[in-house]
């Protein structure tokens, strides 16, 4: 059977998958497994060239990989160009640590004892990708699991399952042997059911998810049942602190970017823009006028900077806390409600806690203004949030942005940069409820190994008995 994907502007078909069910999964996870020993075994450079050829597949798709996310989620050809530029970096960056998988000899205090501690791989790995990022997150979910020699499953959105199909169809051009790399695609309706079924399987070793923070504790707690780890990066409710000597200038050109890029649907988007009041008013009356200034429009036609949101639930969802935000004393200064998926970017001032908007994430094109009375406040207000993934602090004193960088509970944290910012090779991660773990460079290693202690007895035992 298969199920269809509907665009989030027409309501026409785009995309069609294999609408796989629960019980595929044992089959599904029993091939991961048969493939592992194998691959584990293979030398480090082995692994590193398939990597390679892995992303320079990724990027011969660039034109079928920007099709499909413009059709399935109303991305706009520049972030899907994006996506496989960084996508391609996320595999380069895995090929790097096939050599650096080590361990170390640890000084023991037995005599003749060479005590070492090795890391190894731990056998199949589930990633879950989600639709906003689907070609960085996808191959995120599972390039550096295949670098440390796990066989991995990859378990597409049901959102832009040909978007997640092509990442899979670059792999095994690659030349990856059967059963190493792993696609799964489901309808809507079974996902709960898709994904509880491979969490169940003893095969599965490790689970590593992005996606909500609803999502992700239901994830958390069935895989709590079999004790296996997971890596969560979930939602945020990012907070752009601006303070009074601060380049008021490029604090907007960075909020900006980070609160609409995308459409305001990336994890990282800032959400809450935090103002000392000493400069509330100026910031607001240019950031006003540089929002207002990002057209949106149809991304198919290539000629705004704003796409379309990727349902309707997202345009009643961010209607719902402009009408809250204004009914309590919130001040729209720039765009407002939508009656479609082609939103304008909006500005809300004048919000506080009192409102929806202060506290849940939008995932959409709407950013709230926060007033503090001082540095002290501003931080305070920053770290009133269940969130913890990105922050931003535009200061002219370093030493001062970097104090307050250290006191916000953030995994991630920028100086005069914005909140949306991802690198291959940086430590990548929240805290609180945007989960815990991180992914990027050698923390992939620590994320997707088990380290052994093993010894070697080199002289005669004495024992007591």
């Amino acid at each position: 059977m298969q199920f269809e994907r509907l665009s989030p502007l027409t309501g026409e078909v785009v995309s069609s998958a294999t609408a796989m069910t629960a019980a595929d999964m044992p089959t599904i996870a029993a091939r991961a497994a048969a493939a592992f020993p194998a691959w584990a075994a293979q030398g480090p450079n082995a692994r590193r060239a398939l990597l390679l050829k892995a992303a320079d597949a990724l990027l011969a798709r660039r034109d079928a990989f920007a099709a499909a996310m413009i059709a399935e989620t109303g991305a706009t050809i520049g972030w899907a160009m994006f996506n496989a530029e960084l996508a391609a970096g996320v595999v380069r960056e895995a090929a790097a640590i096939t050599t650096q998988i080590t361990g170390e000899v640890i000084p023991s205090d037995k005599p003749g004892c060479i005590a070492m501690a090795l890391r190894e791989p731990v056998g199949v790995i589930l990633g879950i990708a989600p639709w906003n990022g689907p070609i960085v997150l996808g191959v995120r979910a599972i390039a550096a699991p295949l670098a440390c020699g796990n066989t991995v499953i990859l378990k597409a959105s049901e959102t832009c399952p040909r978007t997640h199909a092509l990442i899979y169809e670059a792999f095994v051009e690659a030349g990856f042997p059967e059963g190493v790399v792993n696609l799964v695609t489901n309808a809507p309706a079974d996902a709960g059911e898709v994904v509880g079924a491979l969490i169940d399987a003893p095969e599965v070793k490790r689970i590593n998810f992005t996606g909500s923070t609803e999502k992700g504790r239901i994830v958390a707690r069935r895989a709590a049942e079999h004790l296996k780890p997971v890596l969560l990066e979930l939602g945020g409710k990012a907070p752009l602190i601006v303070l009074e000597d601060a380049d008021l200038d490029e604090a907007v050109k960075a909020a900006a970017f980070g609160a609409f890029m995308n459409q305001g649907q990336i994890c990282m988007s800032t959400e809450r823009i935090i103002v000392v009041d000493a400069v509330a008013d100026a910031f607001a009356e240019k950031f006003a006028a540089k929002a207002a200034s990002i057209a949106a429009g149809d991304p198919r036609q290539g000629q705004a900077p704003l796409g379309a949101v990727v349902a309707e639930r997202t345009v009643r969802h961010v209607n719902s806390l402009i009408d809250d935000a204004t009914s309590k004393g919130a001040k729209i200064i720039a765009g407002g409600k939508a009656d479609s998926v082609i939103m304008p970017a909006t500005v809300v001032d004048g919000v506080t806690a009192a409102m929806d908007l202060y506290r849940d994430e939008s995932f959409g094109p709407i950013v709230a203004i926060i007033r503090a009375r001082d540095a002290e406040h501003a931080v305070a207000l920053a770290n009133d949030s269940q969130y913890g993934l990105s922050a931003a602090v535009f200061t002219r004193d370093i030493v001062l942005g970097l104090t307050i960088a250290r006191r916000i509970q953030s995994g991630i944290c920028h100086i005069n940069g914005p909140t949306v910012h991802d690198e291959p090779q940086m430590p990548f991660g929240g805290v609180g409820a945007s989960g815990h773990g991180r992914f990027g460079g050698r923390q992939g290693i620590d994320s997707f190994t088990e380290t052994r202690w093993i010894t070697i007895e080199t002289q005669p035992g004495h024992f007591p008995i």
